[in-house]
């Protein structure tokens, strides 16, 4: 079986991450498969460190013309009988024929227009699936596949290095520093609950003004803004409790990530964590927004670490039940063989 995978995707993102992970773990199986990027040498080292030589195009705007021809010249030589283009401008930029599957995959609401060409299209929620039939795809063209994430475990970074004390609670939180991410009441809430230290890893437009509400809301010593890591899994092994406050968020790789890692999780009840935490039972829930009940679920989690310990524990679970890479690639394998069958 030969398969393309083509991403253009943003220099950071939970579907790029995804993409590099997915296109890794079938490196390993028997799929004879070229792998297309949006220029991007992290990304591509990362990519040629597991094995898989990437092909970096451009993916600019309406003016870029090369890059079609180039992704069709691809395809004539490589021959592929899947095409799997992951969200819109990778999409789009597809042939709109050929001898081939077309299968566009889709991380969240995107608009549907860029994908009228597709043959199938994969939703990495069932959320995702629900919202592509309801707009017109017919249920036996749409798929639900979910991310799976990596489950190893690395000694925490020192917290030293961040100035962070051995004993306060220490709360993570991960992501694009947007107002879409809710860092702002997280903020908020960390500063009802003393003795509590927020490391927040990401970069976005937001930076600014949430230093900005640090130091309003007199956190600043007690938070620390660490940019993109590479060290996920050592952040994790540091931290007491991770957080996810995001006031839309369609899957939620960082709760997965979470789970994996041991960590008990507390989320904002949007869509993706919503879908994933049972209330109590492998996490907690808050309303979106709601600063004082994010505040409380923290105190009650340091507050009773038995509990909290009882979450994460059928939390790596769930994640062992559901969400390894072996579960889910050979979810994949499976499908991609049913396209071609």
């Amino acid at each position: 079986m030969k398969i393309l995978q083509v991403m253009a995707g943003a220099e950071y993102g939970g579907a790029e991450e995804f993409y590099t992970r997915l296109t890794i773990a079938l490196h390993k199986t028997e799929i004879e498969q070229r792998v297309v990027i949006r220029k991007n040498e992290a990304r591509a080292q990362r990519l040629i460190d597991g094995g898989v030589e990437p092909t970096q195009m451009k993916f600019g705007g309406k003016l870029d013309i090369k890059t079609p021809w180039a992704l069709k010249r691809l395809i004539n030589d490589f021959k592929p009988d899947i095409v799997f283009s992951w969200m819109n401008r990778a999409t789009s930029m597809c042939p709109a024929n050929g001898d081939f599957v077309h299968i566009g995959r889709l991380g969240g609401y995107y608009n549907l227009k860029y994908y009228r060409n597709c043959d199938h299209l994969v939703a990495n929620t069932e959320d995702i699936a629900t919202y592509l039939t309801n707009n017109g795809w017919a249920p036996e063209k749409v798929h639900y596949l979910p991310n799976f994430v990596g489950a190893a475990r690395v000694p925490p970074i020192d917290r030293q290095i961040f100035y962070t004390p051995k004993n306060a609670t220490l709360i993570l939180a991960m992501g694009r520093l947007h107002e879409n991410k809710g860092f702002d009441v997280l903020m908020e809430a960390v500063a009802r609950v003393p003795n509590t230290y927020l490391w927040l890893a990401g970069e976005g437009p937001l930076r600014g003004e949430l230093e900005l509400l640090a130091e309003k809301l007199g956190i600043k010593p007690r938070t620390r803004f660490l940019g993109w890591r590479d060290d996920p899994e050592a952040l994790f092994a540091a931290a007491d409790l991770f957080i996810c406050p995001s006031r839309h968020e369609p899957l939620g790789n960082v709760v997965i990530e979470s789970w994996a890692q041991g960590v008990p999780v507390i989320a904002a009840d949007s869509m993706g964590p919503g879908l994933l935490i049972r209330q109590g039972d492998n996490g907690v829930l808050f309303p979106v927004d709601d600063v004082k009940t994010l505040a409380a679920s923290i105190k009650r989690l340091v507050q009773e670490p038995d509990l909290a310990n009882d979450l994460a524990n059928q939390a790596s679970q769930d994640y062992e039940d559901n969400f390894t890479e072996s579960i889910i690639v050979d979810k994949y394998l499976e499908f991609f063989e049913r396209m071609i069958g």
